[in-house]
């Protein structure tokens, strides 16, 4: 039967029982919220909050590694074919560290050495006299041009040339005395 056969009476009936299911529901969500209510578990309503994380106390993680290795022990004992080893292990809270690798007293002596002779020499570079600087010769190569053309120069061209090169020469030296 749909809505619009139903008589005016009939709708004011559904309604009210609309209303009455909308008060009791929201009448028992109440109810279901109140932990003090004495209602059973299945009816309440689930909590969403974690559970706290568990710590092992520092004892009891001691016994547990001690545990640990004594098993580890059996298992290379088994391994290397001899008799099963009883390790007796000391149970203490705080871990003990091994020192890892480290220098020989020699090995340490030959480096500092070393090093010493290093900056003796360095040392020894710096308050030696520095000798004279000698100018670096640098060397051209003149790449033949892609066509060669002969010039002949005349012989008071020449002349002329050589009285120029004879000139720079003589003042060059008087410079340098």
């Amino acid at each position: 039967m749909s809505i619009a056969n139903l008589t005016p009476k009939q709708l004011r009936t559904a309604a009210d029982l609309k209303e009455m299911i909308a008060a009791l529901e929201k009448q028992l969500a109440t109810i279901l919220s109140d932990p003090g209510s004495g209602i059973p578990a299945p009816f309440k309503a689930a909590k969403s909050a974690k559970p706290a994380k568990r710590k092992l106390s520092a004892s009891h993680l001691a016994k547990i590694r001690a545990a640990q290795k004594l098993r580890w022990a059996k298992v290379k004992a088994a391994k290397a074919k001899t008799a099963p080893v009883k390790a007796v292990v000391k149970v203490s809270a705080k871990p003990v560290t091994k020192k890892k690798g480290g220098m020989s007293a020699a090995g340490r002596a030959r480096i500092v050495a070393a090093q010493k002779a290093r900056w003796a020499k360095i040392k020894a570079a710096k308050t030696a006299p520095k000798a004279p600087v000698k100018p670096a010769v640098v060397k051209t190569t003149v790449k033949p041009a892609a066509k060669t053309v002969k010039r002949v120069i005349g012989p008071e061209a020449r002349a002329k040339m050589a009285a120029a090169a004879k000139a720079m020469w003589v003042a060059r030296k008087a410079a340098k005395k």
